[in-house]
């Protein structure tokens, strides 16, 4: 760290008493209080890469039919958005992935009060999509990039594909979207060698750069020793990059945000196991087979496709759904403690 502005990750907020259960047509709220207006929408579990944080190389995917149409995602956005959603992001697997993605940005650009739609991809297919997808309407993109190595990507992802994320990048840039933020997950042992140089490339480009501390969320056995922690991770950018100070930060962001004190770009962190940031978690995720999951680390679904594919849309049960979803979540994932049950799913059957 540097010794004129040393960086220390705040302490999580206390958490509020509990309020009594919210009656129908309100706010999407927990017991613990926390609002939540953040909904991640997995349109897909397919996914041109294997990355070993995230799936198995041997998977099955879900049969097409199982996976909610683009109506009935809208559908379900439509109920969500008077219930006090206003942020919508797209996920996989690898959203792009699914044909015409753009077609279901029209639809969400057109709910009223849906104020934020953003998507967040590998960039293997993003070059190809970029400009139909800003020209839908989608103008936030985040992209998953662990290195600039080739063999180094080709370990982590077991695929090759490099050169073609950062041509996607390019190309969202050429398109107009901003802000690009780059997602790259810091496993102990791999990330220390590829900090400094994403840093370097992300600041001369001007996209944001994000890591992720690596979380129990993958196919393969967790070992909590290979998270690279977040004040470890700003301290080799501050070392090989820049000297960073605290930015302004917003209490429902996972993202802790470091700006270069000379002003040329952000630096931030999702300290998901070092911070957790569970206190103030305004997020759920509905799974591309229409399961709602209020926590990334969730170990029960509630299952509204039924709704959503009666001959009538029932509205009141999807409303329904996600009031009860919502008030059901526990105070915190437990990452940290003996009592923490990994969930069945891998991430790339939840969301991103």
């Amino acid at each position: 760290m540097s010794a004129r502005h040393p960086l220390r990750l705040a302490s999580d907020p206390e958490p509020v008493s509990r309020p009594t259960p919210p009656a129908p047509g309100s706010a999407l709220r927990d017991s613990f209080g926390r609002t939540h207006n953040n909904l991640r929408i997995s349109v897909t579990d397919r996914c041109n890469l294997r990355c070993t944080y995230c799936m198995p190389e041997d998977v099955t995917f879900q049969d097409r039919s199982e996976l909610l149409t683009f109506e009935e995602i809208a559908a379900l956005v439509r109920v969500a958005v008077p219930l006090g959603v206003n942020k919508v992001r797209l996920t996989g697997g690898e959203p792009l992935m699914r044909k015409e993605l753009y077609k279901l940005v029209r639809l969400l650009t057109a709910v009223p009060g849906l104020t934020d739609i953003g998507l967040t991809t590998n960039g293997i297919l993003l070059a190809e999509h970029s400009q139909e997808l800003f020209d839908a309407g989608l103008r936030r993109l985040n992209v998953s990039l662990d290195t600039l190595d080739p063999a180094r990507f080709r370990s982590l992802t077991r695929r090759d594909g490099l050169e073609r994320v950062l041509a996607g990048l390019e190309g969202a840039k050429r398109a107009g979207f901003s802000p690009i933020k780059v997602n790259a997950v810091a496993v102990r042992g791999f990330a220390e060698h590829d900090v400094v140089p994403l840093a370097r490339y992300c600041r001369a480009n001007g996209f944001e750069l994000r890591f992720i501390e690596y979380m129990p969320i993958g196919a393969e056995a967790w070992e909590r020793e290979k998270v690279l922690f977040a004040s470890e991770i700003l301290d080799r950018v501050q070392r090989g990059v820049g000297e960073l100070v605290p930015a302004n930060h917003d209490p429902s962001s996972p993202s802790l945000d470091y700006a270069y004190s000379d002003g040329g770009g952000t630096v931030g962190i999702i300290a998901s196991v070092s911070r957790p940031f569970c206190a103030s978690c305004n997020r759920l995720r509905l799974t591309a087979d229409g399961k709602l999951r209020n926590c990334l680390f969730a170990l029960d679904e509630t299952d509204v496709k039924g709704f959503l594919r009666q001959a009538t849309i029932d509205e009141s049960g999807i409303a329904n759904a996600l009031r009860t979803s919502v008030w059901a979540k526990w105070r915190g994932h437990e990452i940290n403690t003996a009592t923490f049950v990994k969930p069945g799913r891998t991430m790339h059957a939840i969301g991103g």
